[in-house]
């Protein structure tokens, strides 16, 4: 057995290597000495550290081989092993191979060596271990042994079926009975399993969902919502309690939509979490976005930019005054645009305020302040207030209404730089609504440096990427020339465990830029209709959301069906 207990000590190791922080392993022992428990199970319960670089750090540790079971995709190769599911289940282990009485095992614990003893006496063969990541293990015992091996599952199976009913009684119930509910281990165990799966999964959000006969978990991953394994209706009130109180709500009051937050370090990330209550016919509806401090910053140059409109947006962005917005709807993207290009611009003579609903991330050296509507902080009087500041950029989350957009477009024009978004399709669409807001031709023509319009689409997944001949009614919608259709070749994810069997993983932007010159100022104006903007914007070189996005495609990095998924027909 090529397996040898080390004489020092695992979390020492862990804490030389830097991998977890000396405040971060108090934080465990002290946790693991309430319950008993093991220290590791207790740094991977509470995300102090990530079940792969769990498992990186133990091969390295113990000197013997680390196997990624994301690459075995034939089970049938699997070799039987004269033990019982439950077994398997519990140690966390899975056999290899099977080669001239040498039996190769993936374990996620191989310093068990009892559990080693008992398989080389029942198999009678030598043993060869390997190190892999538990979560990995549990995916494989599920697709060998079946779907009864899932983590919410094995956590339901520790609940007896009294308990069941007890916490999830649909009765009223009191403060003392509902807090009582969420404190249930099983129950903290399953908001604990929610949160960990969404980081794992990259989603931004959670959406919890009672319906009259069960309840629904979706995430929404690279912007798109995907149905996740559900617990039993019958333990809604216990879960929605505990997300309660860990956001701080009130969790008797259930007619009125609330708002919190909650702090979670996760697998080394520091995760903020936006939490989102409304009532429903069938009970609380929650929907909580995931914001990862950790991956704030993307730089201009990885939004997805064409060059020659990265270009032109670098110029416009070190304007000295001036306005500029970015549309799109909900989602979009417009945020983080925003945030790397006042990134971009930021440094030690100027200075930059921010107006924000809410403040997603923290951006160093900027001064950042969050609407607040009960003490009638709103986006107008915010913006009132930042112009007596004294700065050089300020930025206005967005722009809602006739008194911010004056607001605004009065500062731009008293010598600061002015970012912005607005809620429309397309960028022609953001001039159209200043003007049914009210705002005068001639203020917005004075004002205005340039538009932007976006969308995000997913990424073909590398893994998994295949060519395929284009689809001749797909590339007749996108208005592309179809006679060689047949020859056209494009790509798409045929779909493996890396990206969840979607096809697609991460995502990137779509663009139509508009540089405001001085015959579209003129255009404006007129009051121009929104045709003839766009025609004389797409004269002056503005691609269109649809046309970048065939750009994308044809580079095998997005489909055709994701570019019309994100992009209307009258785009182009």
């Amino acid at each position: 057995m090529n397996v040898k207990v080390p004489e020092t000590n695992f979390t020492d190791f862990l804490l030389q290597s830097g991998v977890i922080s000396l405040e971060d392993m108090e934080i465990a022992r002290k946790q693991s000495s309430r319950t008993g428990r093991r220290l590791q199970e207790t740094l991977l319960e509470f995300g102090l550290i990530s079940s792969r670089k769990y498992a990186e750090n133990l091969a390295a540790f113990l000197g013997i081989p680390l196997t990624d079971l994301t690459e075995l995709e034939d089970l049938q190769a699997i070799p039987e092993m004269p033990m019982s599911v439950k077994f398997i289940r519990q140690h966390k282990l899975l056999p290899l191979s099977l080669n001239d009485g040498l039996m190769t095992i993936a374990m996620a614990h191989p310093t068990d060596l009892m559990i080693l003893d008992i398989i080389r006496r029942t198999t009678s063969m030598k043993l060869s271990v390997t190190v892999a990541d538990f979560a990995e293990i549990d995916r494989k015992i599920e697709d060998l042994y079946g779907s009864g091996t899932s983590s919410m599952k094995m956590i339901l199976d520790d609940l007896r079926d009294e308990e069941l009913e007890i916490l999830g009684s649909e009765e009223d119930q009191d403060v003392d009975t509902l807090r009582d509910m969420a404190s249930e281990a099983p129950v903290i165990k399953l908001v604990n399993l929610l949160f960990s799966q969404a980081v794992e999964f990259g989603a931004s959000d959670i959406h919890i969902e009672p319906f009259e006969g069960d309840l629904h978990i979706r995430f929404r991953i690279d912007g798109v919502l995907q149905d996740q394994e559900s617990p039993p209706k019958k333990l809604q009130s216990a879960i929605i309690s505990r997300i309660k109180i860990l956001a701080r709500l009130n969790i008797a009051e259930h007619r009125l939509p609330q708002d919190g937050r909650i702090r979670l370090r996760l697998m080394g990330k520091k995760i903020d979490v936006r939490v989102s209550t409304v009532p429903t016919m069938h009970g609380e509806s929650v929907v909580m976005r995931l914001l990862d401090q950790t991956s704030m910053f993307i730089g201009m140059e990885d939004l997805g930019f064409p060059h020659d409109n990265l270009e032109t947006f670098k110029r416009l962005i070190q304007h000295p005054h001036g306005m500029i917005l970015v549309t799109g709807p909900t989602g979009s993207g417009k945020t983080t645009t925003l945030y790397a290009a006042l990134d971009k611009i930021n440094g030690p003579e100027k200075k930059i305020l921010t107006l924000e609903d809410p403040v997603e991330y923290q951006l160093k050296g900027v001064n950042q302040i969050q609407v607040n509507t009960k003490i009638g902080l709103t986006f107008s009087s915010g913006l009132r207030a930042f112009v007596r500041q004294d700065p050089d950029v300020i930025m206005v989350g967005e722009i809602r209404d006739k008194e911010t957009a004056e607001i605004a477009i009065q500062s731009a024009l008293t010598g600061h730089l002015v970012f912005s978004t607005v809620h429309t399709n397309d960028a022609v669409g953001a001039i159209t609504r200043l003007q049914d807001m009210g705002v005068e031709n001639y203020l917005i023509a004075s004002c205005l440096d340039g538009v932007l319009a976006q969308r995000l689409v997913r990424q073909i997944c590398p893994d998994c990427k295949i060519p395929v001949k284009a689809d001749p009614k797909a590339l007749q919608e996108l208005e592309i020339d179809i006679s060689q259709a047949d020859e056209l070749l494009v790509f798409r994810g045929e779909g493996c465990r890396r990206c969840g069997r979607t096809g697609y993983r991460g995502r990137l932007g779509i663009y139509e830029l508009i540089e405001i010159n001085d015959e579209f100022k003129n255009l404006i104006v007129e009051k121009a209709s929104a045709n003839i903007l766009k025609r004389v914007a797409r004269k002056g070189g503005m691609r269109t959301l649809r046309e970048d996005g065939w750009v994308k495609v044809r580079k095998g990095i997005t489909t055709i069906e994701e570019v019309m998924r994100v992009t209307q027909v009258d785009e182009i």
